[in-house]
């Protein structure tokens, strides 16, 4: 007879059990001092605040909401709200005061966690008036809450090991979206579970099973790709201690007292960190001092230790495409840097890289127990153990995102090779026609521009002009110099020659008129990128319609917006 598949409650009870005294959670508090959390003592936290969850009276399955970024109390509240009989819905921490609003009101949530946060005060008035708030012990100043520490003191531990059934919804995840209004995805206990088990058993294979990898958590866990490889990786692994970052201006600093074995983020910021190295060695030396040997080691590790990933044994990059060269790139300074797929709905468990399946360019292969094949449209189409139970309360998107016999329409477009490797070719929402009639995918055309040194971010479109354009946001070290009459002239040169490659590479229908370089920084607050720092598309469009007659009227090949 099967046995029935271990739940996220059945791995966090065995590792309070196996694991008590091993710490599980470091985190940063300030002045440069940091609090360790055992296993024991996490447990001991989430059990007695999950006594007083309970003691609410809350309705089951009733949505508990957290606001927060991420800390050691994000993790303590989660299994706290599975243990009360709840269901988890975080928040992004920099979402303005009409999403959270949004989101509040949406999940009908009956309770809010307030934690670490910079412009509380901002989202404050979101919060729905009688809405029940508790603040964690890093919440900001004069919040007026009931507090967590007050809290746990006055409870006592829930005793025994109360659980969850499988189909009992663990999270809501509201997307964040580059378009539109968040739909809440539901993942329930099993999906997410079955999901964060399966990553868990593909990190140890590509790190060691016998390695205790060292994480740090700063990619929003409000967001699925930190909150199922990191969270619940390390709930699933029991061995895996996590570091928080306590902010941008200490991010070395923390990346230094983790000494991560594994390490995870975003196409923006391995790109940023790539540029980073080459605003202080030209790209043309850093090559040629790798291509010599023993010394080109040493080169390499010493990159490497600057950028505090000299331990890390498997990078991941995912929730964007990454340019080919980049991956390149890092691997030739000695990091072990993967690139995944995968999305919101299916618990960022689908396609990886893994050894021998690891090309650039492509995003790997299927991950154990997912089932992928193409549309006759090209479209990805994908079974995954991971897979949402839905949207909540949106029947009719459910009924058009799966295929009749139940694989979900990803909206992404895409090539298997005869290795069932997975490459990206676009999204189908994002193709455009340009006056000759004919499509064109975006995504593919800004991975080329985004590999060059100069760019950080691009957003090619179009629609109905004679031909396709870019505009780009230069890199941070050359922004502050980019009216300079020398820098000006320079990155003149350099994006004109980058548009004659690209147009090099690419059908004559998708070939690009000009190259505009933006004015100002594309950013999540200014609205232009979502919370993992995707660009808005369809908002920076919008932004640019007044200034497109002007700039095909130009003869130039690289305007200034």
């Amino acid at each position: 007879m099967a046995q029935p598949q271990k739940l996220m409650l059945d791995f966090v009870y065995d590792h309070e059990k196996n694991y008590a005294s091993k710490i599980f959670m470091t985190q940063p508090i300030g002045n440069g001092q940091v609090v360790d959390y055992t296993w024991a003592q996490t447990m001991d936290q989430s059990r007695r605040m999950a006594t007083y969850l309970k003691a609410q009276g809350f309705a089951p399955g009733s949505r508990i909401a957290m606001l927060t970024k991420n800390c050691a109390h994000f993790l303590m509240a989660e299994i706290a709200i599975w243990m009360a009989g709840y269901t988890t819905v975080a928040i992004f921490p920099t979402e303005t005061a009409e999403t959270v609003n949004y989101v509040l009101t949406h999940s009908e949530a009956s309770l809010l966690f307030v934690g670490k946060l910079d412009t509380w005060q901002h989202q404050k008035p979101g919060v729905p008036e009688g809405l029940p708030q508790i603040a964690f012990p890093l919440a900001p100043d004069n919040h007026g809450l009931p507090t967590w520490d007050a809290i746990v003191a006055q409870q006592q531990p829930m005793a025994g090991n109360p659980g969850r059934a499988p189909r009992d919804l663990a999270l809501l995840m509201y997307t964040s979206g580059s378009t539109g209004t968040p739909k809440g995805v539901m993942h329930s206990f099993e999906r997410f579970s079955a999901a964060s088990a399966g990553i868990a058993s593909y990190l140890q294979e590509q790190v060691g099973r016998e390695v205790e990898n060292r994480v740090l958590s700063y990619l929003p866990l409000s967001h699925i790709f930190e909150r199922s490889w990191i969270e619940g990786g390390a709930l699933a692994d029991g061995r895996t201690r996590i570091y928080f970052a306590e902010a941008l201006d200490t991010f070395l600093a923390d990346l230094q007292r983790a000494r991560p074995t594994l390490f995870i983020s975003v196409p923006r910021l391995w790109l940023k960190f790539y540029q980073g190295v080459l605003s202080k060695m030209p790209a043309q030396k850093l090559e040629r001092l790798l291509k010599i040997p023993i010394l080109g080691k040493i080169v390499a590790k010493k990159v490497r230790t600057g950028l505090g990933l000299d331990h890390v044994l498997m990078a991941g990059s995912g929730s964007a495409p990454i340019p080919p060269d980049l991956i390149a790139w890092y691997r030739r300074i000695g990091l072990n840097l993967m690139e995944g797929y995968a999305m919101t709905e299916d618990c960022a468990y689908s396609f990886s890289s893994k050894a021998g399946y690891a090309e650039p360019g492509y995003v790997g292969v299927a991950l154990p127990g997912v089932q992928a094949k193409l549309s006759a449209e090209g479209e990805i189409l994908i079974k995954s153990p991971g897979q949402l139970v839905g949207y909540y309360k949106r029947p009719e998107l459910d009924a058009e995102v799966f295929t009749e016999d139940g694989y979900f329409r990803t909206g992404d477009l895409g090539e298997l090779n005869s290795r069932k490797m997975l490459k990206l070719t676009g999204r189908a929402k994002e193709l455009f026609k340009t006056a000759k009639g004919k499509y064109v995918a975006p995504a593919p055309i800004e991975n080329r521009i985004n590999s060059h040194p100069m760019i950080e971010l691009s957003l090619v479109s179009g629609v109905g002009q004679p031909a396709a354009y870019a505009i780009v946001l230069l890199a941070e070290h050359i922004r502050p110099k980019q009216h300079e009459p020398s820098v000006r002239s320079e990155v003149q040169r350099e994006l004109s020659a980058l548009l004659d490659q690209v147009n090099g590479s690419v059908a004559d229908y998708e070939q690009l008129k000009m190259i505009v370089v933006a004015r100002e920084p594309w950013s999540i607050e200014n609205g232009c990128l979502t919370p993992t720092m995707k660009i808005k598309r369809a908002k920076i469009e919008k932004m640019l319609e007044p200034e497109l007659d002007r700039w095909y009227g130009d003869k130039q090949k690289v305007l200034w917006q």
